[in-house]
């Protein structure tokens, strides 16, 4: 995927296909590249795919916080000239999503959850101070999907590297902290837009009870289970998680 990023002014992102906006939103330790089903399958029909890089290690300490990455988001919707998304979030990137659609909900389609942080941070930073011990990053990678090869070794290596990364460590550190503060729950509830729940019943990050409380507190939300799936269902099912968000899309008239 990184031959298709545009790198235009502050901004670098992938973009697929022409229509209707899809934003889809990374975690803390996710690419764009956990994102490559949803590139092939959505400009097939009418949709445009677009992936920021979300500057988790280039904001300031003191500025390094989900409020900031979603105002970042908002600079970035502004410059392509969008006024409606939809916002497609994984771990962290749908607790952006949620603070987002909070600040600007008039810009806001429809949401998608898949592993979100939002409710409950368990997996969100307790463990990543720990440095140096590549065995023990490596079961924290291989513990993100229901099965352990999916945790290639490119994958534990660059986790392995941000956490031993003392710059980017202090912000994996400032954002979990953040996600901690911005607990979502009373805020749930106020969401107007329709909220599609796609959720691994095998997430350890964020198990599976996470995703029946975003079901019970988003008003108009449906929720969708991928078996044998972990916290990253796009990259583990990206033909299951397509196929649910594509039904959600056209029952939404999105």
């Amino acid at each position: 995927m990184n031959e298709n990023l545009i790198k235009e002014g502050k901004f670098i992102y992938a973009s697929s296909g022409e229509g209707t906006p899809i934003v889809v939103l990374h975690g803390l330790m996710g690419g764009l590249s956990n994102f490559e089903g949803m590139f092939s399958h959505f400009p097939k029909h009418g949709y445009r795919v677009i992936i920021p890089e979300l500057p988790i290690y280039k904001l300031p300490l003191i500025k390094t916080s989900v409020g900031n990455l979603a105002k970042f988001l908002k600079e970035f919707l502004d410059y392509l000239g969008y006024s409606k998304v939809t916002l497609v979030g994984n771990s962290l990137g749908g607790h952006i999503a949620l603070v987002f659609q909070k600040m600007y909900p008039e810009l806001v389609e429809g949401i998608v959850l898949t592993g979100s942080s939002g409710l409950y941070e368990s997996g969100m930073g307790e463990s990543y101070p720990k440095r140096g011990d590549y065995e023990y990053i490596k079961q924290k990678a291989q513990d993100v999907f229901y099965k352990p090869e999916t945790a290639t070794k490119e994958m534990v290596d660059e986790v392995y590297n941000t956490v031993n990364d003392r710059y980017k460590l202090v912000r994996t550190i400032a954002i979990a902290k953040s996600a901690i503060r911005h607990n979502m729950a009373k805020d749930l509830p106020k969401i107007k837009v329709p909220a599609c729940i796609i959720w691994g019943k095998n997430d350890v990050v964020t198990p599976p009870d996470v995703a029946e409380d975003f079901n019970r507190l988003i008003p108009n939300s449906t929720l969708y289970w991928i078996d044998e799936c972990g916290h990253a269902a796009m990259m583990e099912h990206p033909e299951t998680f397509n196929k649910y968000l594509h039904e959600w899309l056209i029952k939404e008239n999105i």
